[in-house]
């Protein structure tokens, strides 16, 4: 295994192969422009009158939107996930990487321009298909700078049978 990729056992026998990201400072321009990109045009999201007026507590300011956050989740690791990829594919046998079926997110606390946040990655096989694919669940961890948890979500790889 090469690079910054651990390996760590669970309780309920899987392993588990981790690591964390770089950390990335979120910024007021990245939000309104993943708002603007993707079509958020939702009065959360592009008027902070509404927002001042309606939103309670915490969310009475400019917040991260949910997919934000797990794009930015997804980009912190993207120069390293193919590394646990590789590590697990080769570890465990597995053939080509088939592509990505699934994501499951919860949102757990806000995140707001001024937030650092950073990934702590794990991935471990979860079981075969009827076809003799390997399902392979990535977790994400996104955390802010005070070690809060923002986002944990995951996705589901597909890789296809060993040739």
């Amino acid at each position: 295994m090469t690079g910054r990729v651990r390996i760590e056992n669970r309780e309920d026998g899987k392993r588990v192969y981790c690591l964390s990201s770089h950390r990335r400072t979120v910024t007021e321009t990245d939000l309104v422009n993943f708002v603007n990109l993707v079509g958020l045009h939702e009065p959360p999201f592009i008027d902070m009158e509404w927002v001042e007026k309606r939103m309670p507590g915490r969310h009475n300011t400019r917040f991260a939107p949910a997919p934000f956050l797990i794009s930015l989740g997804m980009g912190l690791v993207a120069t390293s996930v193919m590394e646990v990829t590789g590590a697990i594919a080769e570890d465990e046998g597995l053939g080509p990487f088939h592509g990505m079926v699934g994501l499951q997110a919860k949102v757990q606390n806000p995140a707001f321009p001024g937030d650092t946040l950073r990934v702590d990655l794990g991935a471990w096989v979860d079981r075969k298909t009827e076809r003799g694919q390997t399902l392979v669940d990535l977790e994400h961890v996104l955390k802010n700078q005070r070690d809060e948890t923002i986002v944990v979500f995951t996705e589901k790889l597909l890789f296809d049978r060993a040739s």
